[in-house]
């Protein structure tokens, strides 16, 4: 299943933490990492806090959608990554499953399309990089007509992603 993840980070080293993600994705035996959107640097929502670095991994992935969620959730406890705390909280690493084949998931703890994509332009930027014609699941709007759809921000490109 062709899979679409977002990643973020904005504590640390945050270019190692991207490489770090990626590494860690191909190190999984069901998970190929096909492609990577440019990195964006974008404000953060909630609490002031430092600045993040966002991204999307196009991975093809073998197994259901909470396969693959338990996998990010794995790399990011790996990265130091806490959940539980604090909504929209500094982290080393957050990792998203946004799209996930053409399926409509809705069980506790699983939401795909990722519920609040629509909506978040440092979500679908770099997602339109990847697969601007992609329906979303849902939402009945190819991911660059849901991007035309949200204000801009002070979001810029810095650079490619650390695949390596």
């Amino acid at each position: 299943m062709r899979a679409f993840v977002g990643v973020g980070t904005n504590l640390g080293d945050r270019w190692a933490n991207l490489a770090r993600a990626a590494r860690a994705l191909r190190a999984e035996p069901r998970v190929a990492l096909l492609r990577a959107s440019r990195v964006w640097d974008t404000a953060p929502v909630g609490p002031p806090q430092p600045r993040f670095l966002n991204a999307v991994l196009e991975v093809e992935a073998s197994g259901p959608a909470r396969a693959l969620l338990d996998a990010l959730l794995r790399i990011e406890r790996a990265a130091g990554r806490r959940r539980g705390v604090a909504r929209w909280t500094a982290r080393t690493l957050d990792l998203d499953l946004l799209l996930f084949d053409d399926a409509l998931v809705d069980e506790p703890g699983l939401v795909v399309p990722h519920p609040a994509m629509t909506s978040r332009r440092f979500v679908l930027a770099p997602l339109a990089e990847l697969c601007p014609e992609r329906i979303v699941p849902g939402a009945g709007h190819t991911v660059a007509e849901l991007l035309a759809a949200v204000p801009p921000d002070d979001a810029v490109v810095v650079g490619l992603y650390p695949l390596g």
